[in-house]
Order: structure tokens, then C-alpha cells, then sequence
């Protein structure tokens, strides 16, 4: 199977350069693994996911905590 190339800013760009981070040191968001790996949140699938990372993540967590609370009762 032969695909035509893709052209525009994602030419040449790995799957993983392709993603969103979010990094913890700075509060930034880049494309691509650009933030040490200790230091970033994401794969996102956009920006707008990647710049949601921490209220994202606190809402995963107290949905977490409270299926442990009902679990526990």
C-alpha cells in the first residue's frame, strides 16, 4: 500500500513528537518529549489537554480516593 506524504508542521515527525507534555518544573507545554522524563506529564493529544494535565490528574485522583472510600465500606 503506497499513502501520499504528509506536508505542514508534522513533516517528518515522529508519533511521539506529535504529542503534548506537560512539564511539572515549569508549567509549560511543549510538542515532542522535550522535558526530562522525571519532569513531564502527557502524552496528550493537544494542547488544550496538555494545559488541563494537573486539574486533569486531580480529578482522576479523587475520583480514585473515592471508589477506595466505597470499596472500603
Amino acid at each position: 500500500m503506497v499513502t501520499a506524504p504528509v506536508w505542514g508542521h508534522t513533516e517528518g515527525m515522529s508519533d511521539d513528537d506529535k504529542q503534548w507534555y506537560f512539564s511539572l518544573s515549569d508549567g509549560s507545554v511543549s510538542q515532542g518529549k522535550s522535558a526530562n522524563v522525571f519532569d513531564r506529564m502527557g502524552p496528550y493529544p493537544d494542547r488544550e489537554s496538555a494545559e488541563r494535565a494537573l486539574q486533569t490528574a486531580a480529578e482522576r485522583n479523587k475520583a480514585a480516593d473515592d471508589a477506595d472510600a466505597e470499596w472500603n465500606d
